[in-house]
């Protein structure tokens, strides 16, 4: 074997050792390069504490909102509500009584519009809007956000960051929009809910009324609390992995 051979084969050996040790640091203290490159929404929290977020997206539709605050407040259990902008208009005393509560309200746009498909400007100008309409209502300005239909990328991600809103995923999804039936629903979330989830209902479902008493029940006897988003979430000195979930620096 050539002298230059050799030295091109110690070269390969060592650049790949050297690479493989830069990849596993990097994923066990930051994620993957990937991830390192894209912006991500936070899908749950990295903690110990028996803690879980309910959420509703309010948007349009059948409400059902009173009868899911009777349950919530049956079990003293506080949910975040993402509202959307044309739901304020149609419901704006049933907002006023859901801040009266102590639930927590966040932004879900003004009309539902798919954010990846349009620009950074008239994706601040349904945060804004929306934003007006609730502050005019509770005089309390909103700092989360989700995504109509969870659909997001960076600039989605950035633009939402820059109008003082964290961006808020899911780690436990009912897929009760479908109305598949009860028990499909409430399984779902029995089996994906973790310390630190992050459950996804809608306000017009038709089984989650029923469900979410059920799911209360499961969880109080396993001594989960139940909490708002911002609750839950860190603020400040964290990092967001590659599956979405927020972790304390």
């Amino acid at each position: 074997m050539s002298y230059i051979k050799k030295n091109l084969i110690l070269f390969c050996i060592i650049f790949i050792g050297v690479s493989t040790i830069i990849g596993i640091y990097n994923w066990k203290s930051k994620g993957t390069f990937l991830n390192n490159q894209r912006k991500l929404p936070i899908y749950s929290v990295d903690t110990k504490e028996k803690k879980i977020a309910i959420t509703f997206d309010a948007s349009w539709g059948d409400d059902k909102t009173e009868d899911i605050l009777k349950t919530l407040d049956k079990y003293n259990a506080k949910a975040t509500f993402f509202i959307v902008g044309a739901w304020v208009d149609q419901y704006p005393k049933m907002l006023n009584i859901l801040d009266e509560k102590g639930h927590e309200v966040g932004n879900h746009s003004n009309k539902h519009p798919i954010m990846t498909t349009i620009s950074k400007e008239k994706m601040i100008e349904e945060i804004a809007a929306t934003d007006a309409k609730i502050m005019s209502i509770t005089g309390k300005q909103t700092t989360l956000f989700r995504c109509p239909s969870g659909e997001y990328n960076d600039l989605v991600i950035g633009t939402v960051q820059s109008t003082n809103h964290y961006c808020i995923q899911w780690d436990a999804d009912s897929i009760d929009w479908k109305e598949e039936g009860a028990e499909i629903e409430y399984n779902r979330i029995i089996k994906k809910t973790r310390p630190g989830s992050i459950l996804l209902f809608h306000n017009d479902a038709k089984y989650t009324p029923e469900n979410l008493e059920k799911i209360l029940q499961h969880f109080k006897a396993q001594g989960y609390e139940f909490v708002t988003v911002s609750d839950l979430i860190y603020k400040k000195n964290y990092y967001i992995n590659e599956s979405g979930k927020q972790l304390q620096k």
